[in-house]
């Protein structure tokens, strides 16, 4: 009978008996066969990541609502005066746009670059012939070639196999490798840590495991930000404030201009502006970008500018245990000798010792799965024996053996190794009770036996044991002083695993966890989310955690209005990386989390974790004390609007004016201020707070101005110009004054700061260049004189108004600024 007389049944067949014969397991599929699989729409076609396309990312940083209305005072300028001085205030439309694309295809192209480096690929037997091809050639029921390191990349069913076992912990979070005989499943996403084999692709594309957890998070979403959030509630206030100021002031100004519609739309224009906190968005995407560019060199990578933000306010920290606390090796802890060990070290049986024996058995497979190499790590001088013998492991007997040859003319040594209940007599109570204790800590316990010779694949009578070999999970350097840091800074810590509690637990507290006595098992976790939520609140360490239960026990800790970070590096981590508030992703980690993640650690280094939060509050904190000045310009220019529409005067400035105040009293301090060092905790209600201060600055600041301005319009020998220049002068010099208030926390610099924005109102007041170009004429000294006495008062009166953070518990030590 020929293959293709026997050849593949039904594509969603198991396995038949058919299929497994000699012939298929070695040609694979046809070319004929792989043609008619990808006619029909068979192959291996993935989901896209959750990422905007470039026109996505340009229409999101170009079409937003700030750039949107000064684009329309820009169109509004133009039409009174033309190209002038007077259109400044357009430039941040291109640098806001310019910022947030620039960062976010940044963040994609390292992304992609990272995808490519770390994308598996498959080896394919067709034809009688192997190759390696790309993931995405595979088809239905192609036949894959399994090696050692090699990665599962559709799911299937194993029909060849020699001591394979397959490493699932990014998909389970079970760090021990599982044996894989002929007829088990295998899933994409786990790899082979030891043995080969042969399996056929049975779910491909989006049916794979490992793709359907992704595609429950494809969907590309903005994360959620409160600073973001707060000025876009300011906007849609003045959206809806602005239209009848705005009408209500052009109105005005043409009764007072003799209806000269370009004079009356220039002050339309040069309110309208000075209402909307433009530099607010510009300045946050610069802190932004600035710690984007901070963390990048700590290679930390974020996908968005507004995750920065998120990392300030984060309070619980739910750690992955493989890969994330764990380096996803297994170490040996310790090696408990069994009976009394004697003979001098010339003596054959002093050298036959436990750690002989596991050193020999440690240098005696070629291919040795995760538990070999632990041993061989721990015991690297392995004696000069001869291997004579061996019995593979098998996940039915639990044990392997070897027999070697000390020396020449000496009797032989047979080693086994395996799990104690299956190796020791059961009458051997005492070392079953040591088995117990060490299973209890969370340690794999591995018996080491000896016999005069190998007896095939049963075990012999004269079987010795000779000592318990204690195996854990190898936790990270820099995983305890980590953890230590997160906890001193008020942060919760949440351990979710899917491996065993009692493993997890183990691993916590050599970690540093808190509370992390015991591990819960998630299959015990109540299913009504409030009881849920209470649950997780109350305990520490959760083990044999399902995809959706992460995900679930994140929702459950978001009800309780906390900002949640996920740590993690498999697929089982998607779906609550997906629906954390940060999402954090190891480099080396899937594909999958990497591409759902706000944050991926490109080295792995868990230790950055510290400074990336530090980053965060830094730029958080900085920011909401620079938007104090931007808010508080939008309320004096809303209080000014007001006003003169009441009262039927000339505007009190031209745009050019209100360019030159915000860029020196707001702008370029600003700047400064977002990028000052601030390491305190956030805490939610920035938007409260910065109105709190802005408000009342505001009120202050307009006043002032409109003091001096009526005063000068009505001073004998003073023009418009003039009166203009007296009211700009005093807003100049009321801001630097909220700015000495707002920078009193702040180091000695700040000094430097108000002087040199102090000596640029000097500049622009003398130079003649500036005088002509923002249209700056001296008052008379009356308007001076004035003008001293309202700046002065009202410099007074702004330092006691309130201004949040300039004490605060929850400052970090000096030591850990970063």
């Amino acid at each position: 009978m020929s293959v293709s007389d026997t050849h593949l049944p039904a594509v969603s067949d198991p396995v038949s008996t058919e299929l497994l014969n000699a012939a298929w397991t070695v040609a694979g599929l046809t070319s004929a066969e792989v043609d008619q699989r990808v006619a029909a729409g068979q192959v291996n076609t993935l989901p896209h990541a959750p990422d905007r396309t470039v026109g996505q990312i340009i229409r999101a940083n170009v079409i937003n609502p700030v750039n949107g209305i000064v684009g329309f005072m820009l169109v509004l300028i133009i039409i009174a005066d033309g190209i002038g001085p007077d259109m400044l205030f357009g430039g941040v439309i291109i640098t806001n746009s310019v910022i947030g694309i620039i960062q976010e295809l940044r963040a994609r192209s390292a992304l992609n670059r990272l995808a490519v480096l770390t994308a598996p690929h498959a080896v394919l037997m067709r034809n009688g012939e192997q190759f390696e091809s790309g993931v995405e050639e595979v088809v239905l029921d192609d036949l894959l070639i399994l090696a050692p390191g090699a990665q599962v990349v559709v799911d299937g069913e194993v029909v060849e196999s020699t001591g394979m076992e397959l490493n699932e912990s990014l998909l389970t979070g079970e760090s021990d490798p599982e044996h894989k005989a002929v007829g088990a499943q295998v899933l994409s996403g786990s790899f082979v840590s030891s043995g080969s084999g042969k399996y056929r692709a049975l779910k491909i594309g989006a049916d794979s495991y490992a793709a359907s957890l992704a595609q429950e998070a494809r969907k590309f979403s903005l994360v959620n930000s409160e600073l973001r959030s707060g000025v876009n509630k300011i906007l849609k206030v003045l959206m809806l404030a602005i239209p009848p100021i705005a009408i209500l002031l052009f109105w005005r100004l043409m009764q007072s201009n003799d209806g000269d519609w370009r004079i009356a739309l220039s002050g339309v224009v040069a309110a309208s502006v000075a209402m909307v906190p433009d530099g607010l968005v510009l300045l946050t995407s610069i802190a932004f970008m600035a710690g984007v560019i901070s963390l990048s060199k700590k290679n930390a990578l974020l996908r968005e500018l507004a995750s920065v933000e998120l990392l300030a306010r984060v309070d619980t920290l739910c750690l992955d245990k493989t890969g994330t606390i764990t380096t996803g090796n297994i170490v040996v802890a310790e090696l408990l000798p069994l009976g009394e060990e004697s003979g001098s070290k010339d003596d054959p049986q002093a050298q036959a010792s436990p750690e002989h024996l596991l050193a020999a058995v440690g240098a005696s497979d070629p291919d040795p799965n995760a538990t070999q190499q632990a041993i061989a790590k721990a015991y690297p001088e392995a004696p000069s024996w001869q291997l004579t013998g061996t019995v593979p492991f098998s996940s039915a007997r639990k044990w392997s053996a070897a027999q070697f040859s000390p020396e020449s003319g000496a009797q032989p040594i047979a080693v086994y190794m395996g799990a104690p209940e299956f190796l020791l007599d059961e009458h051997e109570s005492e070392i079953s009770a040591q088995v117990a204790e060490q299973a209890e800590m969370g340690r794999r316990v591995i018996l080491l036996a000896t016999a005069a010779e190998l007896t095939g694949e049963n075990l012999p009578t004269d079987l010795e044991p000779r000592a318990l070999v204690l195996l854990e999970d190898e936790v990270r350097e820099d995983a305890h002083e980590t953890l230590q840091y997160f906890v001193e800074q008020g942060v919760t810590l949440k351990v979710i695993s899917g491996d065993h509690p009692g493993t997890v637990a183990a691993v916590a507290r050599r970690a540093g966890v808190p509370d992390a006595g015991t591990g819960i098992d998630a299959r015990d976790l109540p299913e009504d989310e409030q009881e849920l939520a209470e649950f997780v609140a109350q305990h520490t360490v959760f083990g044999r955690v399902t995809p959706r239960q992460k995900r679930a026990m994140v929702k459950a800790l978001q009800s309780q209005h906390h900002v949640v970070a996920m740590t993690g590096d498999g697929v089982n981590d998607v779906l609550a990386l997906k629906d954390a508030d940060m999402g954090i992703a190891m480099g080396s980690g899937s594909g999958a989390s990497r591409s759902v993640a706000q944050l991926v650690l490109m080295d792995d280094k868990f230790s950055s974790l510290p400074s990336v939060l530090a980053e965060g509050r830094r730029v958080m904190n900085s920011v909401e004390r620079a938007s104090n000045l931007f808010i508080y310009g939008t309320v004096y220019a809303v209080l000014i609007s007001l006003t003169v529409s009441v009262a039927g005067v000339e505007f009190p400035f031209l745009p050019r004016h209100l360019t030159l105040v915000r860029a020196l009293s707001v702008g370029i301090p600003g700047v400064f201020l977002a990028l000052a060092p601030d390491h305190r905790r956030s805490r939610p209600g920035f938007l409260a707070r910065v109105v709190r201060f802005a408000v009342p600055a505001g009120l202050i600041a307009g006043t002032a101005a409109l003091i001096v301005y009526f005063t000068a319009l009505h001073t004998q020998g003073s023009n418009l110009t003039e009166s203009r220049t007296a009211a700009t002068v005093t807003l100049l010099g009321v801001g630097l004054a909220i700015l000495v208030r707002l920078t009193g926390s702040l180091p000695s610099w700040r000094w430097a700061l108000i002087s040199a924005m102090g000596l640029g109102v000097i500049l622009a007041l003398t130079l003649p260049f500036t005088k002509k170009f923002f249209d700056l004429e001296y008052p008379p000294t009356t308007v001076w004189q004035v003008m001293l006495v309202v700046v002065l008062l009202a410099g007074i009166a702004v330092q006691f108004v309130p201004v949040a953070g300039d004490t605060d518990e929850s400052a970090l030590p000096a030591n850990t600024a970063a």
